[in-house]
């Protein structure tokens, strides 16, 4: 298990394949289905090939991706934050999520927060860019939070466009 960052009161690791469980049920809370899309992952077995395909495979070609959060005190998960590069965008994004039940904790600003000062120190990244649902009124304040401001209205595909904040 590689240990990416720690803050006061979370780890951030990679995600293991052990982690299926937590992961099918991430992505299919409603604020994921909602904000970031029905991935399809409805059984352990598609959740351990997300994990691989998608997961670890950025870990493999680019030396970063989506790590785990886990609670330092009781490693229990509860969430992802991390970098990606998308073959849509021109910098690496900075994305999360967080289980209903740990929202309004201010974990997922520690997480995103060490995730940048991570980026710039150990990765020497310039720039990084984040991309949201134009409803997604919480992950709009948080990008401002840590310091990322609206820059542009980008139109993914025809049906889906979001905002870009860097």
């Amino acid at each position: 298990m590689k240990t990416i960052l720690e803050t006061e009161r979370l780890r951030l690791r990679e995600f293991l394949l052990d982690d299926r469980e937590f992961i099918l049920k991430l992505v299919n809370t409603p604020g994921w289905i909602e904000f970031i899309g029905d991935r399809n992952i409805k059984t352990p077995g598609v959740a351990e090939e997300y994990i691989q395909d998608n997961l670890q495979t950025g870990y493999a070609n680019n030396g970063f991706g989506l790590w785990l959060i886990e609670l330092k005190a009781t490693k229990e998960p509860i969430g992802m934050c991390g970098l990606v590069k998308r073959k849509t965008l021109e910098n690496v994004d900075i994305g999360f999520a967080l289980l209903p039940e740990y929202a309004r904790n201010g974990y997922t600003y520690e997480a995103a927060k060490a995730t940048l000062k991570y980026a710039k120190e150990q990765l020497k990244l310039d720039k990084i860019v984040a991309i949201t649902d134009q409803k997604n009124v919480a992950s709009i304040g948080l990008l401002n939070k840590i310091g990322l401001h609206f820059e542009k209205k980008l139109e993914l595909t025809e049906n889906d466009a979001v905002l870009l904040f860097s």
